[in-house]
């Protein structure tokens, strides 16, 4: 699976498309996915998407990308960007790269999404590009 991008979703996001569109665009996690595998294509890479609401299913995704040998992980924690130390932990137990996805800039946004817990423990951040930031990650994570 060395070719394998995982990328992983966090809370609420499967409501994209639907869920405040002013902020994070009117793209739903479908499209998201399809402009990913259109373009890991093009790159010779595969990819592994996956949403779940749940931080334990999202730690558990993380070990598995590092289990199984995955190039890279595309995280976007959601709400657990600003709250979750057990994800921040995961992040930084495996030696798989990860980069901090989010549609829009948290620094744009409420003080409290100012701080991220799992960007603190990331290779990098990408944030603010809407759909875009994903294809950005996606790029990044073909060039580590």
């Amino acid at each position: 699976m060395a070719d394998t991008i995982f990328v992983l979703n966090g809370p609420n996001l499967n409501l994209l498309g639907l869920r405040e569109p002013d902020i994070y665009g009117t793209d739903t996690l479908d499209d998201i996915a399809g402009m990913l595998e259109d373009r890991a294509q093009a790159l010779g890479l595969a990819i592994d998407m996956r949403q779940s609401n749940h931080e334990g299913h999202l730690i558990d995704w993380l070990h598995e990308a590092q289990a199984t040998g995955a190039r890279a992980v595309l995280l976007n924690p959601g709400g657990y960007t600003h709250s979750s130390v057990a994800l921040h932990d995961a992040v930084k137990s495996i030696a798989v790269p990860v980069i901090e996805v989010h549609l829009s800039n948290p620094h744009a946004r409420e003080r409290f999404r100012h701080r991220s817990l799992v960007g603190q423990a990331a290779r990098g951040t990408i944030a603010g590009f809407g759909a875009q930031s994903y294809l950005l990650a996606l790029e990044a994570a073909a060039r580590i």
